[in-house]
């Protein structure tokens, strides 16, 4: 491929209410993979990939509108589509945990529990932007600095989340911050993928493989119980390739907690190098080809299909998203981590560097892998 088929562009998307501009990053590595992102958020607002035909679709949702973005940010149930979560993906029980002797109280905004990185997270702020051309590709870095005391988080935090678009049809996430007092921190990424390209269609054909041999099961508000219980002979053994659709509303308690699946999943990984990036799992629709494989250096993954996801008009382009549209797979730390000693801990302190990578890598299968 010509390299000089690499491009990063820029257009207006919007203007936040303090007057400043909201900008659409676009993307394009020449081999049919685009991303668009905006610094709302630094959101994903959408990702074009190939299918086995060559047939280029957007495989994430996403709104036409900056307007739509910041109104579904403020909805009772906010989608996330697309954007950083921080400080804290996931929930911390009742928005409070207790670090060096002192207790500190977060926002609640998911029921009794903090969600998401509270009221006003990550996904919600305005983060500057800045491309690049490196040898592994193209891109933008999105920076951010929270406050101290930001939803109730101790500590001022500088954040620098890079999305680089490869050759090979990849998308490397990487992020990294520093802080000025000890907090935790668990950044991710929320995009909701339907790698058939069409919104309009379920997940449930789609077949999972997720590289772990336990998950983390819930109570019913779904903050884990602080055991790590093994996958064989239930719902969650996707440690082979097993369609979505085929065991997601038995009578299990735990799929009914959360409505289906909403699980943190432990992945399998050598103890001696938590910094190796390991395979987290793959997703193939048999109808399109189009096949995506996670990696990451994170000891977790979220595992969301899509089960509140409602009614919604989408882009002027896209059919309404509907419930089980699209999937997320979210690589993470274990939800509630700074309650539970025995999961790995996701405290940052002074003088440390947090940096994680995620990379989601797309080809085409014309059978099953």
């Amino acid at each position: 491929m010509d390299r000089d088929d690499r491009s990063v562009t820029t257009a207006p998307f919007g203007v936040m209410d303090d007057g400043r501009p909201v900008t659409e990053y676009t993307m394009q590595n020449g081999a049919g993979l685009s991303v668009q992102a905006i610094n709302y958020g630094g959101t994903i607002t959408s990702l074009h990939v190939p299918d086995r035909d060559g047939t280029v679709e957007n495989v994430v949702l996403g709104f036409d509108s900056f307007e739509d973005y910041r109104s579904a940010a403020y909805q009772q149930l906010n989608p996330y589509y697309g954007a950083i979560i921080g400080r804290y993906g996931n929930r911390i029980a009742k928005g409070r945990f207790t670090l060096d002797g002192d207790t500190c109280e977060l926002t609640t905004n998911g029921g009794p529990h903090h969600l998401h990185g509270g009221t006003k997270g990550f996904d919600k702020q305005f983060w500057r932007g800045r491309t690049f051309t490196d040898e592994q590709g193209v891109g933008v870095a999105f920076t951010y600095t929270s406050p101290d005391g930001e939803e109730g988080y101790p500590g001022r935090l500088q954040t620098e989340v890079r999305y680089t678009i490869t050759d090979d049809n990849r998308l490397v996430v990487e992020y990294s911050a520093s802080t000025t007092k000890a907090t935790p921190i668990n950044l991710t990424q929320h995009s909701y993928f339907n790698l058939n390209g069409d919104a309009g269609t379920n997940v449930l054909d789609d077949q999972l493989m997720i590289n772990a041999d336990t998950f983390t099961p819930v109570d019913s508000t779904l903050i884990p119980t602080g055991e790590l219980r093994a996958v064989e002979g239930t719902p969650f053994d996707f440690t082979r390739l097993t369609r979505i659709g085929d065991r997601i509303d038995p009578a299990n308690r735990q799929l009914r907690y959360g409505q289906g699946y909403d699980h943190n999943f432990v992945l399998n990984r050598d103890v001696a190098d938590p910094d190796e990036l390991v395979q987290a799992a793959t997703v193939w629709d048999p109808e399109s080809g189009r096949r995506m494989t996670v990696y990451t250096t994170q000891p977790g993954l979220q595992f969301y299909s899509g089960n509140a996801l409602q009614e919604s008009p989408a882009g002027d382009n896209d059919p309404p998203h509907r419930h089980r549209s699209a999937l997320a797979l979210e690589t993470q730390h274990f939800p509630n981590a700074p309650n539970e000693p025995d999961f790995p801990s996701t405290i940052l302190r002074p003088g440390e560097t947090y940096r994680s990578t995620t990379i989601y890598a797309f080809d085409t299968r014309t059978d099953t892998p």
